[in-house]
């Protein structure tokens, strides 16, 4: 579930509001975007692969909130993992073959009637 924009990290480009499929942020002026519905957070991890300035986290919890301190997430260069797992990003290796998320179309699907 979407935890944290940074405010340090953050450069206000608002494509995290963009590319949610949730809706889950609100765009400020002038400001960071706002996490304004983290209830309907679906752990996609969009935003976070989106944003240029690694300035969001996610965590992997996707039904429960995560207690986080930002400078405590920046000074552990979690901050955009996902995003420098997939090599997204200037200077960054490709590496999004290595991503795994579309096996779970491999997974059987309960019968449906």
């Amino acid at each position: 579930m979407i935890e944290l924009v940074s405010h340090q990290l953050c450069i206000n480009c608002n494509v995290c509001v963009q590319v949610c499929p949730t809706n889950v942020f609100d765009a400020v002026p002038n400001q960071p975007p706002a996490i304004a519905r983290q209830e309907d957070c679906q752990t996609c991890f969009m935003c976070e692969a989106y944003c240029p300035a690694d300035a969001l986290y996610v965590a992997p919890q996707s039904h429960t909130n995560v207690a986080v301190n930002e400078d405590d997430l920046i000074d552990s260069g979690i901050m955009g993992e996902y995003r420098r797992i997939l090599g997204w990003g200037y200077g960054r290796k490709n590496n999004s073959e290595l991503d795994t998320a579309h096996k779970l179309r491999q997974l059987p699907r309960p019968y449906q009637s």
